[in-house]
């Protein structure tokens, strides 16, 4: 199975998304996702050393900056 797929089955779910060259984390509710793994996260906050420090609300990552999607629910 393609990792595309995987990711389209946890749509609607919270997700927490690790970058590239970034030590901080973004949390959200995963939208969208294509077929480049190009993400849009909603209601999205970014976590520092473990603390949620502010709200981003409405957040598109592309694909190949992201280095893990890890399911919260």
């Amino acid at each position: 199975m393609f990792p595309n797929k995987k990711v389209q089955k946890i749509i609607g779910s919270r997700v927490l998304v690790e970058m590239k060259g970034d030590s901080n984390l973004l949390e959200g509710t995963l939208s969208t996702v294509d077929d480049y793994m190009n993400l849009h996260l909603i209601d999205t906050v970014e976590i520092v050393n473990g603390q949620k420090e502010r709200s981003l609300g409405s957040v598109v990552l592309r694909g190949n900056n992201i280095i893990l999607i890890t399911p919260l629910e």
